[in-house]
């Protein structure tokens, strides 16, 4: 047997753990000339209901070798529990061929496929042991390419109805739901409060509703999504809604962070040049972002580059949360330095806690959706994925309510007007902050 290329193999194999799944769908895909060892297709968590049905057709083989063993090549599922296993198998003997390990589920080879000129091959399989699965396909025959037409289906059934999202997503429809509800709330009282203020009401707040408004519709477009997917397997149009909001939204988001944290609005009228770079740099890279996220959501894990987007969303998500953080730390600085000249101690140090707690408050955000929510997915059983979905949910809401809160228009702003008994305490408290610096 031919030796396979053990890093790729293995690299293929944990793409299953570290990588979020794709949304569950009936995919139809088309494989062209593929000589990769391992195509991860999908992962999905059955219930004891769980059903996959896998149909192949048009396919062909192009080998070197002379006598192609059509039990080389098949689609099989591995759980997560006997990835070590498998993977301990490849590491004492680089030849084996995960078609022959005892502890994945195969499904089929090539030998199962219908006769020439058109083989092919349709069926389902019930799922017995409940547990989350991730579908492959494996190509033990080295110097070969495959080419065929796959439509894959998994589902469970859930009173006799099948359920197309996994054990673990299945309530995400309501969870998404209930929270574009209460976005949208959010934004009724948002906007009683500017009408009630409307003296005090500056153009970042006209963003910020803005804002809550792309939040809320793209809170009900992913229930939509979610819950045609559950019920019939596709989106039916609502992903291509949901990723319009969800471009709109973080695009706003961003902007309104880097906006507020310079100042705009609030402490000048206008952006300095190295501010509007700031911007310049963000709102690109987060069309990246989503150019990313679509590719990332609508393929998935069979298609070459997939692991090339993910990296690219990785890299410029980082990027874009570092860049939102220099424009706060610039009106720190500035308050700082202006406080020490100008002689309005009390306003300016009242100006200068509220962007030390708006720089806490953007960072505990940053950290918690990017890393407490990643562990929460990465450690949660299958059947409780969605706790991080509600977890990322909860924060952004905590985090919306808190800057949302922070920077409300009122016409005397606890942070903005301040008495001039307030002056000489401020200054004592100035120079001491001066003294421990």
């Amino acid at each position: 047997m031919a030796k396979l290329p053990l890093p790729l193999l293995l690299l293929s194999l944990l793409l299953s753990l570290l990588l979020s799944p794709t949304t569950a769908e009936i995919k139809n895909l088309k494989i062209s000339a593929d000589n990769r060892p391992m195509i991860l297709f999908e992962k999905f968590g059955f219930t004891l209901t769980g059903h996959v049905t896998i149909s192949v057709s048009d396919v062909s083989v192009t080998s070197s070798l002379p006598n192609l063993n059509p039990s080389l090549l098949g689609f099989f599922l591995l759980s997560e529990e006997s990835l070590i296993q498998v993977l301990l198998e490849l590491q004492q003997n680089p030849g084996f061929c995960v078609l022959d390990s005892r502890y994945i589920t195969k499904l089929f080879t090539f030998r199962d496929l219908s006769l020439p000129p058109h083989p092919s091959f349709n069926q389902s399989y019930p799922v017995s042991a409940p547990n989350e699965y991730s579908l492959f396909f494996a190509n033990c025959a080295a110097e070969s390419r495959v080419t065929m037409y796959v439509r894959t289906e998994v589902y469970n059934i859930d009173n006799g109805v099948k359920d197309y999202l996994p054990a673990g997503l299945t309530q995400l429809p309501t969870i998404f739901f209930l929270f574009s509800i209460i976005y949208f709330v959010f934004l009724g009282f948002w906007a009683q409060i500017c009408y009630k203020n409307k003296r005090s009401v500056h153009r970042i707040h006209i963003l910020m509703a803005g804002l809550l408004l792309m939040k809320a519709l793209n809170l009900i477009c992913a229930a939509e999504d979610k819950h045609y997917v559950k019920v019939t397997g596709t989106p039916h149009g609502w992903d291509v809604l949901f990723y319009i909001f969800q471009f709109i939204r973080v695009v706003l988001l961003f902007t309104v962070i880097v906006l507020i944290g310079t100042g705009w609005s609030f402490l000048k009228p206008f952006l300095q040049e190295k501010e509007k770079k700031v911007l310049m740099i963000v709102v690109p890279l987060q069309v990246l972002a989503n150019l990313a996220s679509v590719v990332i959501g609508e393929t998935g894990p069979f298609i070459k580059d997939w692991v090339t987007w993910n990296q690219v969303f990785l890299l410029v998500d980082i990027v874009c949360c570092c860049a939102i953080i220099f424009p706060i730390v610039w009106s720190i600085r500035s308050l700082r330095e202006t406080s020490k000249t100008d002689g309005k101690a009390a306003r300016n140090l009242a100006k200068l806690t509220l962007f030390r707690q708006f720089y806490i408050v953007v960072i505990g955000y940053l950290y918690f959706t990017r890393i407490v929510v990643f562990a929460l997915r990465t450690i949660a059983a299958y059947k409780y994925q969605w706790v991080s979905n509600l977890a990322e949910e909860i924060a952004s809401l905590a985090f919306y309510m808190v800057m949302f809160y922070m920077f409300r228009p009122v016409e005397k702003n606890e942070y903005f007007v301040l008495d001039e008994e307030e002056e000489e305490a401020a200054e004592m408290a100035l120079r001491d902050e001066e003294f421990e610096l």
